[in-house]
């Protein structure tokens, strides 16, 4: 599939509707755009999602982590 784009002044272009859909990208979708001898390549990002511990939150895993320990210690699990 080909398609002429072309480039707005603050940078950005549009992908045909048939392309996106050919390619499964969908809106809000993440794309790497990388330049390569042939030309600019896209394709899909990995997006994970990343916690920043709190506090609270670590002392929520610290609770939770005793409650297990108790109940295999009680079924005589090491």
């Amino acid at each position: 599939m080909r398609a002429t784009l072309s480039v707005s002044g603050r940078g950005l272009i549009a992908l045909p509707a048939e392309m996106r859909k050919a390619a499964g990208i969908r809106p809000q979708d993440s794309l790497i755009a990388e330049t390569t001898p042939e030309g600019i390549l896209l394709r899909p990002a990995l997006i994970l999602p990343l916690e920043i511990y709190t506090p609270e939150r670590i002392e929520e895993f610290n609770v939770a982590e005793s409650e297990l320990a108790q109940v295999l210690a009680q079924r005589g699990v090491k």
